[in-house]
């Protein structure tokens, strides 16, 4: 679904353990790393489509989750011109995201990569919380800040008072 402006409705996971470090994982077939996202399709809401993606994408069902909190806005980014598809009609010149924080309650080998005929990922990790927004590339990387900004405080106490009582959505 591509609104308007061009944006493409999309999902994004931040799923945490107990240590409140993050999973990260490595796109099928290239060096690069990111969160599980994924689109919205037409009469789905974001919480059926990040379930759905988080399912695809890791194999991993609610049972294995725990919702802790949703974004509070859309956050967005554009792509560089160079990704753009200018023979899709309508154009998607960017995404539109509302993005998850979830916390892992199963085994680690619940983390199924090969559920999907066509596999997301090859490989995943725990990592620090704050990994994500040095190793994304570089056009997602605010909407990584953001999304890790406005989650911190339920993960990290300590973390709205270090930032000086500031509104953690602006970054």
């Amino acid at each position: 679904m591509i609104d308007k402006d061009g944006f493409r409705a999309n999902v994004g996971i931040i799923l945490c353990n107990d240590l409140n470090q993050v999973l990260w994982a490595q796109r099928a077939q290239h060096d690069s790393w990111q969160f599980p996202q994924g689109g919205i399709k037409i009469n789905e809401t974001p919480e059926q489509a990040a379930f759905r993606e988080l399912t695809e994408e890791i194999g991993l069902g609610r049972e294995h989750v725990e919702l802790l909190a949703t974004t509070r806005s859309w956050l967005r980014y554009r792509l560089p011109k160079r990704y753009l598809r200018y023979g899709n009609k309508p154009l998607c010149i960017g995404q539109k995201q509302r993005w998850f924080l979830m916390r892992f309650t199963g085994d680690e080998a619940d983390v199924r990569l090969d559920l999907h005929e066509k596999p997301e990922f090859d490989d995943w990790r725990w990592v620090d919380y704050w990994t994500p927004v040095e190793e994304i590339v570089f056009f997602k990387r605010r909407v990584y800040e953001k999304a890790l900004h406005e989650f911190a405080p339920l993960l990290f106490p300590e973390y709205r008072k270090r930032a000086g009582n500031r509104d953690s959505s602006t970054g």
